[in-house]
C-alpha cells in the first residue's frame, strides 16, 4: 500500500534532519522492515529524492504558511511528515492532493502529539488551497 511506502518516506526523511547518514543501505533496511513491494519502494523513494532535491523550496513554502514561526522550529516529526506531504503535491501529479493531506494527517496522529493532525491538515489545507 501507499501509505506504506509514505510511512517508509517519512522515517528516511525524518532521520536525515538530523545529519545522519540515509545512504542505500540504512533506506534498504527501512523498506525491508516496511515490507514495501516493488512499486511501494519506487513511490516510497520518489517521495524521498523529491523531498531531498526540493528542501530549500519546501522549507520556503513551510515559512511561507506558517506565519510567525520558522520551519526550523517546528516539531520534527511534523516537519518531516510536512515536507514528505508538500513533496507529493508539488511534484507528483499522479497522486491528488487531498489524497496526500489526508495520508499526511494520519503519519501525525500515528507519529506525533494529539495536536499534530490538527496542525499538518491546516498548513497543508492551505497550501493546496491557495
Amino acid at each position: 500500500m501507499r501509505s506504506d511506502a509514505r510511512e517508509a518516506a517519512f522515517k528516511i526523511v525524518f532521520a536525515g534532519q538530523f545529519g545522519g547518514d540515509c545512504d542505500a543501505r540504512f533506506r534498504a533496511e527501512i523498506y525491508k522492515k516496511a515490507a514495501l513491494k516493488e512499486e511501494e519502494r519506487i513511490f516510497a523513494q520518489k517521495l524521498v529524492s523529491e523531498t531531498e532535491e526540493h528542501r530549500g523550496e519546501l522549507m520556503a513554502l513551510l515559512e511561507e504558511k506558517v506565519k510567525g514561526f520558522a520551519p526550523e522550529r517546528i516539531y520534527p516529526v511534523d516537519r518531516a511528515i510536512l515536507l514528505v506531504a508538500l513533496a507529493e503535491i508539488r511534484y507528483l501529479d499522479e497522486v491528488p492532493p487531498v489524497v496526500s493531506v489526508s495520508e499526511a494527517t494520519a503519519l501525525a496522529r500515528k507519529f506525533s502529539t494529539e495536536n499534530s493532525a490538527g496542525f499538518v491538515n491546516g498548513v497543508l489545507a492551505g497550501v493546496i488551497n491557495a
